[in-house]
């Protein structure tokens, strides 16, 4: 039968408290990078449009490929 004193994980509180810090930790440092992904991305190339729409876009596009050709 099930031992009734035990939790349904299996872990004891100790290893529930440490496991609960190591995921926190990991998670915060995930979040972190993630962050600082995204504003990386966002300075090399913004999501939004600019005051001109994509059209600013469709202009780079062609210059670069004037120069490719």
């Amino acid at each position: 039968m099930a031992d009734k004193e035990g939790s349904i994980s299996g872990l004891t509180e100790a290893e529930a408290k440490e496991f609960h810090g190591i995921f926190t930790t990991s998670f915060i440092a995930f979040t972190v990078i993630a962050i600082i992904a995204h504003v990386l991305v966002w300075m090399w190339r913004p999501w939004l449009p600019g005051p001109r729409g994509y059209t600013e876009l469709m202009d780079g596009v062609a210059t670069a490929a004037t120069y490719l050709t």
